[in-house]
């Protein structure tokens, strides 16, 4: 434990921990009963194109979140394009701009133009209201995301998507075996998208779904992420490879084996988090409706500078020389990147809820990599460097240390 400023690491002191702590480091699940699966596959020679242990994947999830149809694909951010194309998305789709970069790509990539949208400050998530200001005659959709697992406001979205006649799809890479309203994410709208991505608390190495109600929606979907295949040699729509292979599948439904105690785990961190940093002056977690399912993947820490007496960036910057790699999710938003800062230079001004989120938001490290003891010793650290933090801040300047930069996973 720290006793004076200059034994903190980014003032010249040891660091805390020896190897790094990451923020989102894979669950592996029951390796043997994985490695028995892939044994099948080998054995089988059959690696990919819609595979039995991809079938079984896309059964699985269909049962577990009551949902008609699961298209299993090779990643969220393909699935994303090709449900974006198969419900005709086209001209404007209004996003909001606090998101990782590729569910706007999945737009942009197709010539189909991201509307920024600013977000409600207290559920971190697209704002209906503002969703209603930014329809044009040219928008055809809207594109929400469930953000830390928690959901978007759905109903409102729900009802401005039937009253001014736009497709709704959700991007839902956070949350899987999330409820809204006791009803688990992944039959609201017209398709919703999970990641199964190696951060993503449950993960198929890479992959991704699209999940539907919509019968046709789904045999499109079908078609597109196949070549547009409808049978051995019979191609009748244009498509592309989205397939998730038998590897990933396997995973996959190692991982759906070991969710409960994966939720289990993050639960408990969150807890232990929420305990040993309440009452921390201008540090704020994240908190989940305990009367809904979630599954804890995310430990957002909202940091207030003035009550801190440090920023968001010199906590960072403390944390990381400490090898707790914390991260600043979705900095600086996906209207200061390319191309969309070209496009849109003035977008800012009308973001001003997203502006001040991605200058206060980190993402503490959690899941099974991470123990009670280290959980200890980041709030210990985040405590001491509040109770110091004009004086860190003081040394901070004078050292001139730089900022790291961190490169976002989705």
């Amino acid at each position: 434990m720290r006793t004076d400023i200059e034994s903190l690491a980014i003032l010249g002191g040891e660091p805390a921990f020896e190897e790094k702590l990451h923020v989102g480091r894979p669950n592996i699940g029951d390796r043997e009963r994985l490695l028995e699966r892939i044994s099948t596959i080998l054995d089988n020679r059959w690696l990919t194109n819609n595979g039995p242990f991809v079938q079984e994947f896309e059964r699985a999830i269909e049962l577990r979140l009551g949902v008609a149809h699961c298209i299993a694909m090779c990643n969220a951010t393909v699935a994303l394009e090709i449900a974006s194309r198969a419900l005709g998305f086209d001209g404007q789709v209004i996003i909001p701009s606090f998101t990782f970069v590729a569910t706007a790509h999945a737009l942009q990539w197709q010539g189909i133009t991201p509307v920024f949208c600013d977000i409600d400050p207290r559920t971190h998530t697209i704002d209906p209201r503002r969703v209603e200001e930014q329809i044009t005659p040219r928008t055809t959709g809207i594109l929400a995301v469930h953000l830390w697992g928690r959901p978007c406001a759905i109903g409102a979205l729900e009802e401005i998507a039937r009253r001014r006649n736009l497709r709704l799809l959700f991007d839902a890479s956070h949350a899987f075996g999330c409820s809204h309203r006791g009803r688990l994410i992944g039959g609201f709208g017209d398709a919703e998208v999970f990641s199964f991505h190696a951060t993503k608390f449950l993960n198929s190495f890479e992959g991704g779904c699209v999940t539907t109600n919509d019968k046709e929606l789904a045999a499109k979907i079908r078609l597109m992420k196949n070549f547009g295949f409808a049978g051995y040699d019979r191609v009748i729509y244009i498509g592309t490879n989205g397939k998730m292979n038998e590897v990933s599948a396997a995973m996959g439904l190692t991982s759906l084996e070991s969710m409960d105690d994966f939720v289990s785990t993050n639960r408990a961190h969150y807890q232990q988090y929420a305990r040993e940093l309440r009452g921390v002056p201008g540090v704020q977690l994240v908190r989940f409706d305990e009367q809904e399912q979630s599954n804890y993947q995310y430990i957002i820490m909202e940091i207030d500078e003035r009550l801190a007496g440090l920023s968001r960036d010199q906590i960072l910057a403390l944390l990381h020389a400490e090898n707790v790699l914390v991260r600043r999710y979705f900095f600086p938003g996906c209207h200061r990147m390319e191309p969309y800062r070209s496009y849109w230079p003035h977008a800012s001004l009308l973001l001003p809820q997203t502006e001040r989120l991605s200058r206060r938001i980190l993402s503490l490290p959690t899941g099974t990599a991470v123990g009670e003891k280290d959980i200890e010793v980041i709030c210990a650290l985040i405590r001491f460097a509040v109770e110091h933090g004009r004086e860190i801040a003081g040394a901070l300047q004078s050292h001139d240390n730089r900022i790291p930069v961190t490169v976002e996973v989705r």
